[in-house]
């Protein structure tokens, strides 16, 4: 692919590197530290076949995101990628997975490994046909807390300074005491065995940052990191996208960035066909939308990890190419502008893909040259 290709030239690499700001400091006393990061995704992850997993993520793309500027990388893993319908681990999968943990190391990159999604919870069931067990399924929980299990047990090796845990990506109980439970679990075990190791751990429902000060987060562990995600206004950042409900898929346009994305008479229309459990999706689209509205979006994730006074990260944000140039760049100029305001590290979603800092032209064609205006909209340049 030309990604790979494109970024295996050392005048590229070179040309790319950012070192106007120093390494970030480590906020844990494993001394895993991480500031500015991007997504692996589509590889051992949400795989829809786009290329063959030995070609889309290589050792030359790992060397390439080091010479951004970028220092770490959130790496998702499926259950249905790294484990067999019968529960055996695919070795093949996890010999690519030990692979690329040393193309990270090597290009001095961390790495957080993100249990992304399991057989028993999709983070977009509700919207895909789907529908999770692992609220209801005491064997689901057993099921998840072993590949956990699994996990540590080929992982403990790496330094905690290198690579940290995520539990779980978006986590969609219909109780946050549920996901609260499965924590408590999920941490017990993991310090039992790796008292050291950097947990990310986000609240309920999306990790949207309202839902973080209901996270029971285990008292007097400073080795954790708070995540939220954060795609507000959703009918900005996934204007046209497949995988969203009805009226905002099927929305033609216009949207704006900043103000309002859409005015006041359009927003009723689209009221209209939405379901009135799910207004919350839609609810801000006519609200003054700019940097300020931005870290109001945000702000109850700010305190939360203030009072706990742990690191907070943003793991996943992105808009769409879908969305107008000028919006979408000045976006991505106001969020990160949030972030690095306020201390917050972050990893975007994504390297490769739709929301990718590539140039996007579908499936047509997966060969798309660097975003320079977008990649230097991450690092304020």
């Amino acid at each position: 692919m030309l990604l790979s290709s494109l970024f295996a030239g050392c005048a590229v690499l070179g040309a790319a590197a950012d070192t106007t700001k120093p390494a970030p400091a480590p906020a844990n006393p494993a001394g895993f530290a991480i500031h500015r990061g991007t997504n692996l995704s589509h590889w051992l992850s949400q795989d829809f076949g786009w290329a063959p997993r030995t070609e889309w993520i290589t050792e030359n793309d790992i060397r390439y995101i080091a010479s951004l500027g970028f220092d770490h990388v959130r790496l998702p893993v499926d259950e249905i990628v790294l484990w067999k319908d019968d529960g055996s681990p695919d070795e093949t999968a996890f010999a690519l997975l030990e692979s690329a943990l040393g193309w990270i190391r090597s290009a001095k990159l961390r790495v957080i490994v993100d249990l992304h999604s399991v057989r028993a919870h999709h983070f977009n069931a509700s919207n895909e046909g789907g529908h999770n067990t692992l609220w209801t399924d005491p064997k689901a929980q057993e099921t998840f807390l072993d590949l956990w299990r699994q996990l540590s047990e080929r992982l403990k090796k790496y330094p905690a300074d290198f690579l940290a845990y995520e539990i779980m990506n978006e986590p969609t109980a219909p109780d946050p005491e549920d996901w609260n439970k499965l924590v408590a679990r999920s941490m017990e075990q993991i310090r039992k065995a790796e008292p050291n190791r950097v947990v990310v751990l986000g609240g309920n429902m999306w990790q949207i940052p309202q839902m973080l000060p209901l996270l029971k987060v285990p008292a007097g562990d400073k080795n954790i990191i708070l995540s939220l995600h954060t795609y507000a206004p959703l009918l900005l950042t996934h204007h046209k996208a497949s995988w969203v409900p009805a009226p905002i898929r099927d929305y033609p346009g216009p949207v704006a960035y900043p103000g309002p994305i859409v005015d006041a008479a359009t927003f009723a229309k689209l009221l209209e066909s939405y379901p009135k459990n799910q207004y919350n999706f839609l609810d801000s689209s006519t609200d003054n939308w700019g940097p300020e509205r931005l870290r109001q979006e945000i702000e109850p994730a700010i305190i939360q990890a203030k009072k706990l006074g742990l690191q907070l990260y943003c793991g996943e944000f992105g808009c769409l190419p879908t969305v107008p140039r000028a919006a979408r760049l000045a976006y991505y100029r106001d969020l990160i502008g949030v972030f690095e305001a306020n201390g917050i590290a972050w990893a975007n979603w994504e390297y490769k893909g739709d929301f990718g800092i590539a140039e996007w032209h579908g499936l047509k064609s997966l060969d798309g040259a660097p975003d320079v205006q977008l990649i230097d909209a991450l690092f304020q340049r």
